[in-house]
């Protein structure tokens, strides 16, 4: 597990979409709309398509921290004879979890009105988390951990679908939100953001 403050990164949300799939929000009543182009009035971009936004735009604002887990979901395997089990491993298993100053209904629109498992196709279709998963599922999360730098490192997260979603309210009144991604698809790391497709067999 690895905890960074927001002053020390940069993190960017993008869909898995390569030119196309804007996932943009109307503010007055929190409505989704999975389009082509960028927002119109009154509406505000979640995420941008990944091969135009990219370190570019799709920013999170106001980010206060940010916590990256990578772990391994295993299964138990019990031998006759045996108290010791044996752990077969079946996947893993990135986790972020990103925290920022609440200024809004974005976020919250995301998860409450179906914007959890992003695109079914790439463009303007969403995705209801009942079919089977492809290369357009959920979100592509950018990690910039040497942000400024002249080679900064760059954790991507394709695929990652958004699990949790909280709220806290402190004394002095001011609100944060947090909202959890989780992928079961290896992360890449390299010097710029990685903009290629997903493969099928990654999935």
């Amino acid at each position: 597990m690895a905890f960074y403050l927001g002053r020390d990164i940069k993190v960017y949300i993008t869909t898995e979409g390569n030119t196309d799939g804007y996932l943009n929000v109307t503010a007055a009543d929190g409505s989704l709309d999975f389009e082509t182009g960028a927002p119109g009035a009154g509406e505000y971009t979640f995420a941008a398509p990944m091969a135009t936004a990219a370190l570019v735009s799709g920013q999170v604002n106001s980010l206060t921290g940010c916590d990256v887990s990578i772990g391994a979901m295993d299964e138990d395997i019990t031998y006759f004879g045996f108290r010791q089990v044996s752990k077969a491993e079946i996947k893993k298993e990135t986790t972020v979890s990103m925290t920022r100053t609440k200024n809004g209904n974005i976020w919250e629109s995301v998860f409450q009105n179906g914007g959890r498992w992003g695109s079914a196709s790439g463009a303007t279709a969403a995705n209801n988390g009942l079919q089977e998963p492809n290369i357009y599922t959920g979100f592509r999360v950018y990690v910039e951990l040497a942000s400024g730098s002249s080679s900064p490192e760059v954790l991507t997260i394709p695929n990652a679908v958004i699990s949790g979603y909280t709220v806290s309210l402190n004394v002095d009144g001011t609100a944060e939100e947090t909202m959890e991604f989780s992928t079961n698809v290896t992360p890449v790391v390299q010097t710029t953001a990685n903009v290629s497709p997903t493969s099928i067999t990654a999935l």
